[in-house]
């Protein structure tokens, strides 16, 4: 901290009473226990700033378990087992190809604006970039992005595919995107320190289109290649509901994954311990966390209500999967903004990120276009919604306190900011939908020729709990179910005085 250094030629006129030799050594006395002050509260200060990133990615981490339950009672019972195990890989997997390769490619700096080329398998780090905290965190971003692609492609997809497509994701895919819109050397980073994209880079803070586009976008194309689950759409073309089977664990899975939002975005700031200005206070980096943190919530509440009474409008019921994949929506939405815009804007983001969603899944059934968790019309859709929300509500005032160093930074359209900072965040659509297509398209292609993509009919029938993973999560009793057969009727008994005749069966003993 410079307000505490000092030098003992700084202090000697001040100590002119003593004689010069003893106003020397008093001088160096004061001045080291300053230096010493000095140590320790800087230690401190990136202790407190290295908890927080680790608590923020136990948080991050903590989704992969809302992911695994969403997606779990998303699919049918008979295929419980098998999308437990891939969120399970996803997490594994890429651990080790973004320890070996992807960190090195998302912030191995110095680096160019397109790739990182340092740090491949941690050699060398920690540095003055980063502490292994800060690797931890993106790791748990990483896998999030390939935990989205696995909804898309659910029930239907060979295990070993899951391997080949998680690996490269997340220890290329990924982390390109990410080298270029948060590293500071990235050619579209609003933290870059010069030659800034339309002056002001992308403001992406937590990933709408850096991990929500991506996962969603790699989806898509898994999806359209593989093609819709058997009995998805009827020989006549028309859409046939096939429901998960559990929506208890899609409400657990959905507030778990909003628990670890409030890691996800918030936690993008890296640090708590700053302050603004140097007049100390009550205010500083901490508000702007809890600011974050509220545009977050405000977001994910307005979609969820605004979907909880459209779809009552649309289809005539209340529908609690709906209501969850709308909060979710919200959340995908937010994550771009959510630490430059005013609360009430992000109620506004809420509100549209609802209809994004339902418009891209009434676009789905009728392209007859499959996706078991609306994956990519939840995180594509409403990922790419959200960095045009930010072109559009980023405030003055926030932009230059997260973004700090730049005066006269582009901010938002609608916030009197001029239209550059939403030319930069529609450049980062287009770019992210041409990476993801171009290297993701062709791996599944490419797997979808060799038969390494999708299972046999047969397979899929049976469910693949039974037939490649050795038994079913638990027992089930799907086809049994009587009431979903067109004979079974609820019928009304009738009480009655007399006791039943000889050869009828009393309600009691049914």
């Amino acid at each position: 901290m410079a307000s505490l250094t000092c030098t003992a030629s700084d202090l000697v006129p001040l100590l002119s009473s003593s004689s010069s030799t003893n106003a020397t050594a008093l001088a160096s006395f004061l001045c080291t226990r300053f230096s010493t002050i000095s140590d320790q509260l800087s230690d401190a200060t990136h202790a407190i700033d290295n908890t927080y990133l680790l608590f923020s990615a136990y948080l991050v981490f903590a989704m992969q378990l809302g992911f695994a339950m969403l997606c779990a009672g998303s699919v049918r019972a008979k295929n419980t087992m098998n999308i437990m195990l891939t969120n399970v890989l996803d997490a594994a997997a890429g651990a080790l190809s973004y320890y070996l390769f992807g960190f090195a490619f998302a912030f191995g700096s110095p680096s160019n604006g397109f790739i990182g080329r340092h740090f491949f398998g941690l050699k060398t780090y920690p540095s003055p970039s980063g502490d292994y905290s800060f690797f931890l965190y993106q790791w748990a971003f990483a896998i999030a992005a390939a935990g989205i692609t696995s909804g898309s492609i659910a029930e239907r997809t060979q295990f070993v595919a899951y391997l080949i497509y998680s690996s490269f994701l997340t220890g290329f895919v990924y982390p390109i995107v990410s080298h270029w819109f948060w590293s500071g050397d990235g050619w579209a980073s609003a933290t870059r320190s010069e030659n800034l994209l339309f002056g002001s880079g992308v403001i992406d803070f937590a990933g709408s289109g850096v991990v929500h586009m991506v996962g969603g976008i790699a989806g898509l194309w898994g999806a359209l290649i593989e093609g819709p689950r058997l009995g998805r759409f009827d020989r006549a073309g028309r859409s046939v509901a096939l429901r998960g089977h559990s929506a208890s664990l899609v409400v657990l899975g959905t507030f778990l994954l909003w628990f670890g939002w409030y890691g996800f975005n918030p936690g993008s700031f890296l640090t708590i311990a700053k302050g603004y200005g140097g007049g100390g206070g009550y205010y500083g980096q901490w508000s702007a966390i809890g600011r974050t943190a509220v545009t977050t919530t405000m977001a994910g509440c307005t979609a969820a209500l605004t979907t909880l009474f459209s779809k009552r409008l649309l289809v005539g019921h209340w529908n609690v999967i709906d209501v969850c994949n709308g909060l979710l929506g919200g959340f995908a939405a937010i994550t771009s903004g959510c630490s430059v815009v005013e609360p009430w804007a992000a109620i506004i983001c809420g509100f549209v990120a609802a209809w994004v969603l339902i418009g891209f899944n009434i676009l789905a059934s009728k392209l007859k276009y499959d996706d078991p968790l609306e994956a990519a019309q939840l995180h594509g859709g409403c990922g790419a919604w959200g960095l045009l929300f930010t072109g559009l509500f980023a405030t003055e005032a926030y932009v230059n306190e997260v973004y700090p160093g730049r005066p006269g930074r582009p901010y938002g359209l609608f916030m009197g900011g001029g239209g550059k900072l939403l030319g930069a965040q529609l450049i980062q659509i287009l770019v992210i939908a041409g990476w993801v297509t171009a290297t993701m398209g062709p791996l599944f292609y490419v797997l979808h020729k060799m038969k390494l993509l999708r299972i046999s009919e047969n397979d899929e029938t049976a469910g693949m709990d039974l037939t490649r993973h050795g038994g079913f999560a638990y027992a089930y009793h799907d086809e049994e179910d009587l009431s979903l057969t067109p004979g079974f009727m609820m019928t009304k008994i009738e009480p009655t005085n007399g006791s039943p005749s000889e050869g009828q069966t009393s309600p009691s003993n049914v």
